[in-house]
């Protein structure tokens, strides 16, 4: 019996995804306009609040044109 609570899943969930945010603020420095758009493509793909996280870190898409 026993396993991991739904709560420590979702803890352990939290964590993870905060520490891939520091890992893209930390590469954000050096970053392309390419890899920005890579970078926010799997921010919207890894948390349900991602616009926010977005345009915090100033990865607004550009219109093509």
């Amino acid at each position: 019996m026993g396993g991991i609570s739904n709560r420590m899943k979702e803890i352990k969930r939290r964590r993870h995804r905060r520490q891939k945010v520091a890992k893209f603020q930390s590469k954000l420095k050096k970053a392309t306009t390419s890899e920005k758009l890579v970078m926010a493509e799997k921010l919207r793909k890894m948390t349900a609040g991602c616009e926010t996280l977005i345009a915090a870190m100033g990865l607004a898409e550009r219109k093509r044109g």
